[in-house]
C-alpha cells in the first residue's frame, strides 16, 4: 500500500475560489433564543463565523493529504432561517491547487460550533437530538 499527496509541483499558480454551504436544522424555540441573544454560551453565529475562518486555515491539519495553502480571503455568512441556520463560506487564494476543501471544512466546523452552542436546547427528555441535524454540505461554486 502506498499513500501520496497529489503532485502539484508542475502546476502553475492561478486564482482559486470556492464557495461552500451547509445547513443545521434546529427547533423553533432554539432559534427564538438565538435571535433574542439568550443562549447560555453566547452569540452562536459570531462563534461559528470566527471558527470557520480558523478551520479554513487549519484544513491541512485535519485532512491528511491536503496541501497547506496561503488563503488570501475568507468570507463567512450566516443566515437564520425559519427551520435552522445556513452557513456559506467563500475562500480565495492564488495557488496551485483548489480551495474547496478549505471552504467545506470551514462550513462543517461553523455548523458544529452552532450545534455545540445550542445543544442544551435541542436535547429531548432522554438527552437525544431527535430533530437536530447537519445537512446539505456542498460546494456551490468553484473557480480554477
Amino acid at each position: 500500500m502506498s499513500v501520496s499527496q497529489a503532485d502539484i509541483s508542475q502546476k502553475l499558480i492561478s486564482q482559486r475560489l470556492a464557495v461552500a454551504t451547509g445547513f443545521i436544522r434546529l427547533r423553533p424555540k432554539t432559534l427564538k433564543l438565538m435571535k433574542g441573544g439568550e443562549l447560555e454560551k453566547g452569540d452562536a453565529l459570531a462563534i461559528a463565523q470566527t471558527m470557520a475562518v480558523i478551520a479554513a486555515k487549519r484544513t491541512p491539519d485535519l485532512l491528511a493529504l491536503c496541501h497547506p495553502l496561503r488563503i488570501e480571503h475568507t468570507q463567512v455568512t450566516t443566515k437564520v432561517r425559519k427551520d435552522g441556520v445556513e452557513v456559506t463560506v467563500t475562500i480565495a487564494a492564488h495557488e496551485k491547487t483548489g480551495v474547496e476543501m478549505e471552504a467545506l471544512t470551514a462550513v462543517a466546523v461553523a455548523l458544529l460550533n452552532v450545534w455545540d452552542a445550542v445543544k442544551r436546547y435541542e436535547k429531548d427528555e432522554n438527552g437525544q437530538y431527535p430533530s437536530t441535524r447537519i445537512e446539505d454540505l456542498r460546494v456551490v461554486r468553484k473557480l480554477k
